[in-house]
């Protein structure tokens, strides 16, 4: 009788072990981000063209800032350029990362920029041949973050400050919002002048729950 109890107790104990390694592995945000992420990369491959602009919402505490400096539309916080060369998709964009040393216009493939994204956003600039964004894109690689936010410096760049400089130089009747940032004490590009803005259009949504 007692060896019956022991043989059901351990049971027991190795079903109710065997449940939480399954919910650990089910709720464990690296497994759930590596599944969505490539469901993503498949989705977003087949719509984009060379020179589109990408957008996220990051998981980071600026992330949040920047996506509340938007008015409009709050589901963003960055931006890059896509880059298109036959079957390479990279991402061409600025971010102040100087935990991990990447404070600089970098280029980075798709798969690893939306890595921890939370939602993606493809847009189109119309009547620009995307070649020539991409392009144009290319060569401020290595450009300093622009931690002053300062757009009359092009010396250093935001992200949506890469793509400023780079509508001045090809369409400068394109015009950016800006809107003043508190917390900067400057006025700054917010994603929604690329998100709600009539000079661009919208090819693809993403939200990964």
């Amino acid at each position: 009788m007692r060896i019956r109890r022991r043989f059901i107790l351990s049971g027991i104990i190795i079903f109710i072990f065997l449940i939480i390694l399954i919910i650990f592995f089910i709720i464990t945000p690296g497994s759930k981000s590596v599944k969505l992420n490539s469901i993503d990369l498949k989705n977003i491959s087949m719509n984009i063209e060379d020179g589109d602009i990408i957008c996220r919402l990051g998981d980071r505490i600026w992330s949040l800032y920047f996506r509340d400096v938007s008015v409009t539309d709050r589901r963003f916080s960055h931006m890059g350029i896509l880059r298109v060369n036959n079957d390479l998709i990279s991402v061409i964009h600025t971010e102040g990362d100087t935990g991990h040393g990447i404070d600089y216009v970098n280029e980075t493939s798709l798969e690893e920029f939306i890595q921890f994204a939370r939602t993606i956003g493809i847009y189109r600039i119309k009547d620009i041949n995307g070649s020539r964004i991409s392009d144009l894109a290319a060569e401020y690689l290595k450009i300093p973050f622009d931690w002053q936010f300062d757009m009359n410096d092009d010396s250093k760049l935001y992200c949506t400050e890469l793509l400023y400089v780079i509508l001045n130089r090809l369409a400068p009747q394109i015009e950016l919002n800006t809107i003043y940032a508190g917390l900067l004490k400057k006025n700054v590009i917010p994603l929604d002048a690329i998100s709600d803005s009539e000079y661009f259009k919208e090819i693809l949504f993403l939200r990964i729950e």
